[in-house]
C-alpha cells in the first residue's frame, strides 16, 4: 500500500513534492557548500602559515648545556627535516671608508651561518646584489654604512680586535623579526624591531672572531640550532598549533632544559587559529540565516498543500486506516522527499564548490547537511500529519472553511520583546567592548563570545514576527484600501478581491514575510560581503600606504625634489612622506609629516581614521596652523590632552645631531594612518617639521597608478632603483599581509551566499505564490461559474502578486538595512580598520531585484491562465 500510495503522489501531486525537495535541497546544498568553505578556509590557513615561516624552530642552547646530547636528541626528533648550528653575537659597531669618506654605525649583531644554511632555509636571506657567499651586509646595514659589494667593513667586538673584511654582497633578511627574537621571553618583552645593523659571516670566520670572546666569557655568545619541521599537521589551525607547541616542549622536556625553544611555527599558527575561528564566525553569520530561511521556504511549500492533506488523511481514515497507517504513509512521503531533495542538495553543493573553490569536497559537513534535509522533512511533512492525527477529528479535518484566530504571540506583543531585548543586547555588547574571537596568547583553547550572536538573532525573529503582526492586520482590516487599490484590475469584483485577500490573511502573511526574510538575507549578505571587500583594500592600502611605495633607508637624507625621478609611464602623482622619531616625554613615537593639500593625491584618508574632526578637516586644520599635531588615542589618555594643548616634542636636529624640543599644538586624535604602526604615533606639517628640524628628508614616497598595473609600475621602479630604496605594492601587501580581515578569503563564500541569496528571494516569492494559487483552483472555478470574466480573474491573481510584491519588498528592505548594519557593527574585530560607512552593492540588489519580480510575474501569469479552464473541468479534477 505504502508503493501506491507514493506512486499516486509523484504521479498526481508531482509539482507539491517537487517545490518541497526543491526547498531541502536549498538547504542541504546551502551547508554543504558553506561546510565545505569552512574546511577549505581552515586547511588554507594551516598551509599558508606553514608556508610563511623560513624557520619552524629557534632551539637556543642555554649555558653549560651539552651541545652534543642536545644535538642528539635533535636529530632523534622523526618530525625534524633539517638542521643548522647559528652563531649570534653582539657588535659594538660597525665601519667602513668609501671615497674618502668614512662611516660608523652603533652597535648590531654579527651572524655566522654553515655553507648550507640558505639550501635549509631558503626563505631567511634573499640576495640583493654581489654574490651570496662570504661577508654579507643586510640591506640596511649598508645603506648607513654606504658599503657596496667589495668594500671593506670593519668588524669591532667586545674585548677583541677589530677585524675588517671583505663585503661579498648585500641581502635582505625578509624575517628578521622572528631570527633575532629573545627566545624564551614573553611577546611584550620581545624587541620593537629587528637590529638596524647586521653583519653575516660565514662559520668559520665566525669561530675566528668570536673564539676569544667565547674563551673568557661563554655567555656573550649565542648558539641556536635552526630547525625546519615535515611532521604531518592537522588541518585546522588550533589542532596544528597545539601538536607543534606539544612537539616543541616535548623538545625542551626532552633535553632537560639543554634549549629554549623559540617557535616561530607556533606563533604563526596562534594567530592563523584565531583567523580560522572568526571563518567560523562568518560560516554561522552569514550561514546558519540562509538556511533557516531554507527550511522555511521547505515548510511553507509544505504549509500550501496542508489543507488537501488533511482531508486526504480524513479521507483515508474515513475508509478505515488506522492513525497508525496514516501516520507511516505520511513518514513515506517525508522520506521520499527528504531523500530526494537531500541528494539532489549534495549535487548542488558539488557543484557550486567547484565553481567557488575549484574542486568539490566531501566530508562530515555533507552528511550533517543530509541529515538536515531529511529532519526538515519530516518537520515539514511528519510532524503537521502527526499533530492533526492526535488533535482533529475526521470532521474538523474534512471542514473547508475554519474559524482565524489571532495568534498567541500577537496577544503578548512577543515581537515587541525580541526587538527590544535585541537592542538591548546590542547596545551592552558594544558599550562593554566585547571581544568576539577569544584568543589568549599562548593558550591552545580560543573561543567565541556567542553573545554577540544574540543581537543580530533576535532582530531576525522580532523583525519577521513585526512583518507578520503589520501584514495580518493591514489585511484583516484594510479591506476598503484594498478594494480601492484592486479597482484597476479587478473592476467590479475588487470588493471580493479585497475580502478574499482578507480571509486568506495568514497564509498571505506567511508568503509576505518569507519572502522579506529572503530578501533581507541578500540584503544583509551582499552588503557586508561588500563591506569587506572594501576594507579588505582599505587594509591593504594602510598597510603598504598607496599602489605603490618608494621606502627609503633610514639616515638618508633624500628630499621631496626625488619625486620626479618616480615618475614613470602609468604614474599620475607621487606624494613625499616624512618618516621620523620623536620623544612624547620618555615615549619615543613615530612621527609622520605629510603635505596636508596633496597628501589625498595619493593615498585615501576616511574619517574613520580619526576623532575630533573628519579627514578633510583635520588635514585643513594642519594646513591653516602648521604647528598642528595629530596624535594617537593612548597619547591624549595618558597626558590628559584638550584641544589647542602645548606637546612638546623632542626632535633630532639634523644640523647639531642633538635633541632639540620643538613645541607643537594637539588638534586631534589619529587612529590609523598609510603605513603607519599599530600603536601610538604623531602626524605633523611636513614644512613646519623641516623648518624645525633644518631637513627635509623623506620617509618614503607614496605613488598612484589609478589603481592598475601596480605590480609592473612596481618592477619598472625596482629596476630603476636598484637596491637604494625598497619597492612595495599593493598587489603583494594584500597577500602579505595578516590581518583576520585578509586571512579570511571571502570570493568563494560570496559566490555561494551572493547565488543562494538569489536563488531563495526568487524561490520564496514564486514558488509559494504558485502553489497558493494552484491549491485555490476550485475557488477559481466557482468564482467563474458565479459570472466572473476572465479579466477579472487574472486581476484578482495579479493584485495578490502585487500585495504580496509590496509587501515582501518593504519588509525585506527595512529588515535587511536593520540587519546589515548589526552585523558590521558586531563583527567588528573581522574589519582592520572599520568601515566608516557600509558598502552597498546596487547591481547585485538590483538584480535579487528583478529576479524576485520576474518569478512573481511568471507564478502569478501562469495562474492566471490556468484559471481560465473552464470551471467544469476544474471541478471535476478537484
Amino acid at each position: 500500500m505504502i508503493g501506491r500510495w507514493v506512486r499516486g503522489l509523484l504521479l498526481h501531486r508531482t509539482g507539491r513534492l517537487a517545490a518541497t525537495a526543491a526547498g531541502i535541497a536549498l538547504a542541504v546544498a546551502l551547508v554543504a557548500a558553506l561546510g565545505s568553505f569552512l574546511t577549505a578556509s581552515k586547511s588554507t590557513m594551516t598551509n599558508r602559515a606553514v608556508r610563511s615561516v623560513a624557520v619552524d624552530w629557534q632551539a637556543e642552547i642555554q649555558p653549560g648545556a651539552d651541545t652534543r646530547a642536545v644535538l642528539a636528541a635533535i636529530r632523534a626528533d622523526p618530525g625534524v627535516r633539517a638542521m643548522e648550528t647559528v652563531g649570534m653575537v653582539r657588535s659594538t659597531g660597525l665601519q667602513t671608508t668609501t671615497a674618502g669618506s668614512t662611516q660608523s654605525t652603533g652597535p648590531g649583531i654579527v651572524l655566522g651561518i654553515p655553507d648550507g644554511y640558505r639550501r635549509a632555509f631558503p626563505g631567511t636571506v634573499r640576495p640583493l646584489t654581489g654574490t651570496g657567499a662570504g661577508v654579507l651586509l643586510a640591506q640596511q646595514t649598508a645603506a648607513n654604512l654606504h658599503a657596496a659589494p667589495g668594500d671593506t667593513v670593519t668588524v669591532r667586538l667586545p674585548g677583541t680586535a677589530p677585524l675588517s673584511v671583505p663585503v661579498a654582497g648585500v641581502v635582505d633578511l625578509p624575517q628578521a623579526d622572528s631570527l633575532f627574537q629573545k627566545v624564551g621571553a614573553p611577546p611584550q618583552s620581545q624587541p620593537s624591531a629587528p637590529p638596524d645593523n647586521v653583519v653575516i659571516v660565514p662559520q668559520d670566520l665566525f669561530t675566528r672572531l668570536t673564539g676569544p670572546m667565547a674563551a673568557t666569557d661563554p655567555t656573550a655568545v649565542t648558539t641556536q640550532i635552526h630547525i625546519a619541521r615535515d611532521a604531518p599537521l592537522p588541518a585546522d589551525p588550533a589542532a596544528a598549533y597545539t601538536a607543534v607547541t606539544a612537539a616543541a616542549r616535548n623538545l625542551e622536556a626532552r633535553t632537560s632544559g639543554g634549549v629554549v625553544v623559540g617557535d616561530n611555527l607556533g606563533a604563526t599558527l596562534d594567530a592563523a587559529r584565531q583567523d580560522a575561528l572568526y571563518a567560523q564566525v562568518l560560516f554561522l553569520f552569514l550561514g546558519v540565516p540562509g538556511s533557516v530561511l531554507a527550511a522555511l521556504l521547505t515548510a511553507a511549500v509544505a504549509g500550501a498543500g496542508a489543507d488537501r492533506r488533511r482531508q486526504e488523511q480524513a479521507l483515508l481514515r474515513t475508509r478505515g486506516l488506522s492513525p497508525r497507517r496514516v501516520a507511516v504513509l505520511a513518514s513515506a512521503e517525508a522520506a521520499v522527499v527528504g531523500i530526494t531533495g537531500g541528494l539532489l542538495g549534495i549535487g548542488i553543493a558539488a557543484l557550486a564548490d567547484v565553481a567557488a573553490f575549484g574542486t568539490a569536497s566531501f566530508g562530515v559537513s555533507t552528511v550533517s547537511a543530509f541529515i538536515l534535509g531529511v529532519a526538515v522533512a519530516g518537520g515539514a511533512i511528519l510532524l503537521p500529519a502527526l499533530r492533526d492525527l492526535r488533535a482533529t477529528t475526521i470532521a474538523q479535518a474534512r471542514r473547508e472553511v475554519r474559524r482565524e484566530r489571532c495568534p498567541r504571540w500577537m496577544r503578548y506583543g512577543l515581537d515587541f520583546v525580541l526587538l527590544a531585548l535585541s537592542l538591548l543586547v546590542f547596545k551592552a555588547a558594544g558599550a562593554n567592548q566585547y571581544a568576539l574571537v577569544l584568543a589568549p596568547e599562548g593558550v591552545p583553547s580560543i573561543s567565541v563570545s556567542y553573545w554577540a550572536f544574540l543581537g543580530p538573532a533576535l532582530l531576525w525573529l522580532g523583525g519577521a514576527l513585526l512583518l507578520w503582526r503589520l501584514i495580518y492586520l493591514g489585511l484583516a482590516h484594510g479591506r476598503p484600501v484594498l478594494s480601492r487599490l484592486a479597482r484597476p484590475l479587478t473592476g467590479t469584483l475588487a470588493t471580493t478581491t479585497a475580502a478574499s485577500m482578507s480571509r486568506r490573511r495568514r497564509p498571505l502573511a506567511h508568503a509576505a514575510v518569507l519572502l522579506s526574510l529572503a530578501l533581507a538575507f541578500a540584503v544583509s549578505t551582499s552588503v557586508f560581503n561588500a563591506t569587506y571587500r572594501q576594507q579588505a583594500e582599505v587594509d591593504a592600502r594602510l598597510t603598504n600606504g598607496a599602489d605603490v611605495t618608494v621606502t627609503e633607508p633610514p639616515g638618508t637624507s633624500t628630499g621631496p625634489g626625488a619625486a620626479s625621478a618616480l615618475h614613470v609611464a602609468g604614474v599620475r602623482h607621487v606624494e613625499p612622506l616624512v618618516h621620523r622619531f620623536a620623544y612624547v616625554g620618555s615615549d619615543l613615537q613615530d612621527l609622520y609629516g605629510v603635505r596636508p593639500a596633496t597628501i589625498t593625491s595619493a593615498t585615501s584618508l576616511q574619517d574613520a581614521y580619526f576623532a575630533g574632526g573628519t579627514a578633510r578637516a583635520l588635514m585643513h586644520r594642519l594646513a591653516a596652523r602648521p604647528d598642528a599635531l595629530l596624535v594617537s588615542e593612548e597619547t591624549v589618555k595618558d597626558f590628559r590632552l584638550a584641544p589647542g594643548d602645548t606637546v612638546n616634542l623632542r626632535l633630532r636636529d639634523s644640523r647639531t645631531q642633538a635633541l632639540r624640543t620643538v613645541a607643537f599644538h594637539y588638534e586631534g586624535i589619529v587612529k590609523e594612518f598609510p603605513t603607519a604602526p599599530k600603536d601610538s604615533f604623531l602626524v605633523a606639517n611636513a614644512a613646519y617639521l623641516a623648518r624645525a628640524t633644518g631637513s627635509d628628508a623623506v620617509g618614503s614616497f607614496l605613488i598612484d597608478t589609478g589603481g592598475t598595473n601596480q605590480h609592473g609600475i612596481a618592477d619598472a621602479l625596482r629596476h630603476k632603483l636598484g637596491t637604494s630604496a625598497t619597492v612595495t605594492d599593493i598587489t603583494q601587501t594584500r597577500s602579505a599581509v595578516g590581518s583576520s580581515l585578509t586571512s579570511v578569503d571571502l570570493a568563494g563564500l560570496s559566490r555561494i551566499e551572493l547565488g543562494f541569496a538569489v536563488l531563495l528571494a526568487a524561490a520564496s516569492g514564486g514558488i509559494i505564490l504558485a502553489l497558493g494559487l494552484v491549491e485555490r483552483r476550485r475557488t477559481f472555478a466557482i468564482t467563474t461559474v458565479l459570472g466572473a470574466t476572465r479579466r477579472q480573474l487574472r486581476g484578482l491573481v495579479l493584485a495578490e502578486a502585487a500585495a504580496l510584491t509590496t509587501a515582501g519588498f518593504a519588509g525585506g528592505t527595512a529588515v535587511g538595512w536593520a540587519l546589515s548594519h548589526m552585523l558590521i557593527k558586531v563583527l567588528t574585530g573581522v574589519f582592520d580598520p572599520p568601515p566608516a560607512s557600509a558598502a552597498v552593492p546596487w547591481g547585485y540588489l538590483a538584480v535579487t531585484a528583478m529576479a524576485t519580480v520576474a518569478a512573481l510575474t511568471a507564478a502569478a501569469l501562469n495562474a492566471a491562465r490556468r484559471s481560465a479552464r473552464p470551471p467544469v473541468e476544474e471541478l471535476r479534477e478537484l
